[in-house]
């Protein structure tokens, strides 16, 4: 019931805003029809050599569609041509749409961003860091709300529980099993920090608790948020955390590579927690529960590609979207960790982050073609998006394949920039 009426509510408010993104001839906007069916060919050859079940792409320049195809089928097990308007698990792609909507909150004053987080969740007042001793001492000064959207705070994801303590204890503390966000900050505040808050950039879950400070600065639950003031007003209708059952057709299967014997296989159906519950929803992840379509994700980052408005409705100022999308790691910060980053190489060289996106500050130290400026983020599943505001370009491409060992995201940028007839820069 609560999945409809949110369903419903984007539906009644959407209205004018839903205009569809409009097509143009690549011609038009600098780009190469020809040079762009090496994206169509780079798409089919994955499929064919069984490196995914299908693949979304879509790419717009100035804010025109040039290229938009499904190639492939829906799932490995599942031979049905894939659809533009399927539903994928964008889970990490979900954070820069969290970390928006908690900017919509600074923009109206309701906090800074040098405010201690235990402002809003007391939860986490007494949070205590873990030394390299193993003994548990007192931070020595409490993570901000700047540190929470650029995974500074020192807080963890527990990636790796065989080799850090840290780790093992949020494995052990269960958060995805929590009832809701709150039950979630309960948990949370049992479990110590890896590090000193600023001291170093680490993939964490952070931006699930920005989605409760998103909820208790708001007044209002996390979802309902998010389907009021982002999905609403830029036409996101098969963006949520609850898959509506009347689109429940519409919902891929996930898969994994089999270790022995190295083809994609599907992952069994499981709603033992929320990063595998799709329908019976009460924990809104922030940092990674949400599903949409390539065009409703499209439509998100192109608004933000344009300053925070998408046909005449703005949900973000321009100068906060500037601000979002500049570095905000200080240069002492050592960036150690890993990630749903599309940029990030083993040395994390020519990577920045942003609030709420990954930045590119040196396409050539990172070895792919790019510009500098550009900020993007990608999801476990292999989903990814960027936007880049030297040649006006935003990309999104969605495929459901969890740990994919392909080097999908380069080969997206290399077919993407080499169609390129005019370049800004």
């Amino acid at each position: 019931m609560r999945s409809f009426v949110i369903v419903a509510l984007i539906m009644v408010t959407a209205g004018a805003q839903a205009k569809s993104l409009s097509n143009t001839k690549p011609e038009r906007v600098g780009m190469s029809s020809e040079r762009l069916q090496r994206m169509s060919e780079m798409s089919q050859r994955y499929v064919d050599e069984g490196r995914v079940a299908g693949i979304v792409n879509i790419v717009a320049r100035n804010g025109k569609v040039v290229h938009f195809q499904a190639t492939g089928n829906k799932g490995i097990d599942d031979p049905r041509p894939l659809q533009k308007d399927d539903l994928f698990r964008i889970y990490s792609m979900t954070k820069p749409i969290t970390a928006t909507a908690l900017m919509q909150l600074y923009e109206q004053g309701k906090f800074h961003l040098s405010d201690p987080v235990h402002k809003f969740v007391p939860e986490l007042k007494d949070v205590q860091v873990l030394n390299e001793d193993g003994q548990r001492v007192p931070v020595e000064r409490p993570m901000t709300m700047q540190q929470l959207l650029t995974h500074t705070t020192g807080m963890s994801y527990g990636f790796n529980p065989m080799n850090d303590p840290v780790d093992k204890l949020y494995v052990g503390a269960k958060l995805w099993a929590a009832k809701d966000l709150d039950d979630f900050a309960a948990r949370l505040a049992e479990l110590p920090l890896k590090f000193q808050p600023g001291a170093q950039w680490h993939y964490s879950i952070a931006v699930d608790v920005t989605g409760l400070v998103v909820q208790r600065l708001s007044g209002q639950p996390f979802d309902e948020y998010l389907a009021e003031h982002i999905f609403a007003p830029l036409g996101m209708k098969d963006t949520f955390f609850a898959v509506p059952e009347a689109k429940a057709e519409r919902f891929l299967p996930n898969h994994i590579m089999n270790p022995q014997t190295g083809k994609m296989m599907t992952i069994p159906n499981d709603s033992s927690d929320a990063m595998r519950n799709y329908f019976d929803v009460s924990l809104f992840s922030g940092g990674g529960g949400l599903v949409s379509t390539a065009m409703d994700y499209m439509r998100f980052a192109e608004a933000m590609r344009n300053g925070g408005e998408l046909n005449g409705v703005r949900i973000l100022g321009a100068k906060t979207v500037d601000y979002m999308s500049w570095n905000h790691l200080d240069a002492s910060i050592s960036a150690e960790g890993s990630g749903e980053a599309p940029t990030l190489n083993a040395a994390l060289r020519g990577f920045g982050f942003g609030l709420g996106f990954g930045l590119v500050l040196d396409p050539a130290a990172g070895g792919v073609i790019g510009s500098i400026g550009e900020f993007s983020w990608g999801g476990a599943a292999g989903t990814v998006f960027w936007i880049d505001p030297v040649e006006e370009i935003v990309v999104v491409s969605m495929i459901q394949l969890m740990s994919s060992p392909w080097p999908l995201r380069s080969d997206l940028k290399v077919a993407t920039y080499q169609a390129l007839i005019d370049s800004y820069q």
